[in-house]
């Protein structure tokens, strides 16, 4: 049996009205799966505020009520419970009533812009290769050990966190590697986390629709690091300029990695082309299957996290050199017949868009044309549509500019603002195809034989996202149909 004075040990209270002595059966923020027994948190979220649904969730059979603002009427029959921030309790109260899952545990957060998908699973991949019992969370699947759910979100709300760590810590799991996007850092869902380690790969435009400006976006990604114990470990990328400032004020063991600097992980690149990768880190050879430097330094990561938590240096190496890594990201197809190269890849941002046009023009041989497929989501951060269109032309000989989700805007108006940052030659070279479907069946016949095809945006994503409506769609699966056709 759980009270509730159990998993308020250790929580900053305002006001308690009521016995703490209350049975726990359930914790939620959600009013509408609120059954007997539950406390419902109302966290004041950026869309809805949940003190709005107290009464709702007394309705349905709450039994204590956490809330940041107190109701002007109270039910004699509830406990309540008034917090400064209630996003931040919900996150000590799931840590506390799931068993403190993540201090059995080692945990390690890696965040920013691009990369987490990529490095979170080549770190899950790498050390059940070396015998361990893994969680993961990222933002194409969780991972209990061996069995793989769907993700919903990079990082999901505090009490889902806290639930899926308790499983994986219940399965037996010894490590958990997770991606911790910005949003989640800012809306407490990591709160009551404890964290072995932390990894920074990079940051670029993004998010600036939620974070507002790019220090703000900064900020929020470097509180990760200053909320890490002594006991753990921060290591960044010092090749990026905001690298070291995620170091500045973490009383975490210090480490970087770099292509460029000596640091506690250097690496180098010596080759680099469509079969793969060799590289010099800490003065050992290696051979990699993946493609590109954006994932020279995912790998210097996952190198650099594994080491630090302990793993011999060259059996990590031997291990990585067999590894592919996460589903669409640089994925590659290719056509039976004229050789013709696609490459699914989840490049959403400017920055993560030219990273890929740009290995792939390193790669390319003279002759090969590169046909890019891309657009850019609703209901996001419109500024960098323009940009994106803009990059598409300008590192590729044809861009075709097409609907990614929609989600509840005008396709038409979404691509309207991406051709807005395109000269009149940079216009020559687009094509405007709405119909994502058409837009990649149309690269493929405009392709000559060796030809590369990237297909941007959406990546490891198997739906379409329009007026609200998530139509099955994937993007690696009409690729190969279209190659299909061009085969008969």
């Amino acid at each position: 049996m759980i009270l509730l004075k159990d998993i308020l040990t250790g929580l900053e209270t305002v006001r308690i009205a009521g016995d703490t002595a209350a049975e726990v059966l359930a914790l939620s923020i959600d009013s509408r799966k609120v059954q007997a027994g539950t406390v419902f948190i109302a966290i004041a979220g950026t869309s809805v505020d949940g003190h709005q649904y107290i009464d709702k969730a007394i309705a349905q059979g709450a039994s204590v009520i956490v809330c940041e603002k107190m109701p002007a009427t109270t039910n004699d029959s509830v406990v309540y419970v008034q917090v400064k921030d209630s996003a931040y309790a919900a996150g000590k109260m799931a840590d506390a009533f799931y068993g403190n899952p993540s201090a059995r545990m080692k945990v390690v957060g890696v965040t920013g812009t691009n990369g987490k998908t990529t490095t979170t699973t080549l770190l899950y991949k790498l050390f059940k290769a070396l015998g361990y019992k893994c969680g993961l969370i990222s933002t194409v699947q969780n991972h209990i050990d061996e069995v793989v759910e769907l993700a919903t979100h990079t990082t999901p709300d505090a009490i889902s966190v806290q639930q899926l760590l308790g499983r994986m810590a219940d399965a037996g799991c010894e490590y958990v590697f997770m991606e911790v996007s910005s949003h989640a850092i800012h809306q407490q869902r990591i709160a009551g986390l404890r964290f072995a380690g932390a990894a920074f790969t990079n940051i670029t435009h993004d998010h600036l629709d939620y974070h507002k400006t790019f220090d703000e976006y900064i900020r929020v990604k470097k509180q990760l690091f200053d909320s890490l114990p002594d006991t753990a470990f921060a290591l960044t990328n010092a090749d990026d300029k905001r690298g070291m400032v995620m170091l500045q004020n973490t009383k975490a063991d210090k480490h970087a990695y770099s292509l460029k600097v000596p640091v506690t992980f250097k690496g180098k690149v010596l080759e680099n082309n469509l079969t793969g990768l060799v590289m010099m880190v800490d003065n050992h050879e290696a051979h990699f299957r993946m493609i590109g430097t954006f994932n020279a330094y995912n790998l210097l990561a996952v190198y650099g996290i594994a080491v630090l938590l302990g793993e011999d240096k060259m059996q990590v190496l031997s291990v990585l050199s067999n590894l592919h890594g996460a589903t669409g990201r640089f994925e590659t197809l290719q056509s039976d017949k004229d050789s013709i190269l696609g490459i699914v890849d989840y490049a959403h941002t400017p920055d993560a868009l030219i990273n890929v046009l740009a290995t792939i023009n390193q790669l390319r041989t003279k002759g090969q044309q590169l046909i890019t497929v891309v657009g850019c989501g609703g209901d996001r951060d419109s500024a960098k549509r323009p940009i994106m269109a803009e990059v598409a032309c300008e590192h590729s000989d044809r861009a075709i500019l097409t609907a990614d989700n929609p989600r509840s805007e005008d396709p038409e108006s979404i691509l309207n603002e991406m051709e807005a940052g395109l000269s009149a030659a940079q216009k020559r070279k687009a094509l405007r195809i709405t119909d994502r479907r058409e837009a990649i069946k149309t690269a493929c016949a405009l392709a000559q034989p060796e030809d590369i095809i990237l297909v941007a945006g959406k990546g490891h994503e198997t739906y379409q996202e329009i007026k609200g409506v998530k139509h099955p769609f994937d993007d690696r699966e009409v690729l190969t149909e279209a190659f299909k056709t061009l085969n008969k």
